[in-house]
């Protein structure tokens, strides 16, 4: 086995692509949380709110997308490994809570699993595919919805240790 010359953990010595191997490492529990928002037109908020947008419930179904993505972010991230998750939380909040300035929602995701690697990228996956749901469900009405600031807030477990970035997000 080779060792290593890059702290890109994906790359090999030889600077070939290649699945880490977690095999010797313990299952501990791993969480991570990742946010992000998508900005809107008044109206399109409205629309959402009401739950008169002409698809339907367009928070509902994009949760259920959020959900459904983190499980199967091993097969869109070629590198990932397919994790048993254990609980996959994808929640919304007006962003005007956060930015008063802000028009639109922001998501967040929480994701847990016991196992030997963590959940950073399928809370980042389950995030982005709620967004691009509610893009989806209401482009008819708002074609200039924009996307912003998605990222992991948080992480918990594993051999890197914990990380915690201001919990609002940007």
């Amino acid at each position: 086995m080779s060792t290593p010359t890059s702290p890109l953990t994906h790359f090999d010595a030889q600077g070939q692509a290649h699945m880490v191997d977690v095999g010797a490492k313990p299952a501990t529990l791993r969480i991570a949380v990742a946010c992000g928002r998508i900005e809107m037109l008044p109206a399109t908020l409205a629309l959402i709110e009401a739950g008169t947008a002409k698809k339907g419930d367009v928070l509902g179904v994009a949760r259920i997308a959020g959900i459904q993505a983190a499980k199967k972010t091993s097969e869109l991230i070629p590198l990932c490994h397919p994790l048993a998750l254990t609980r996959v939380a994808v929640d919304f909040e007006r962003a005007s809570l956060q930015y008063p300035e802000a028009t639109g929602l922001v998501c967040s995701a929480t994701v847990e699993t016991v196992g030997p690697t963590g959940v950073e990228m399928e809370a980042l996956m389950a995030v982005q595919i709620a967004l691009l749901t509610i893009y989806d469900m209401c482009k008819a009405v708002d074609r200039g919805m924009s996307m912003h600031g998605v990222r992991v807030i948080q992480k918990r477990g594993g051999k890197s240790g914990d990380f915690e970035e201001n919990p609002h997000c940007t």
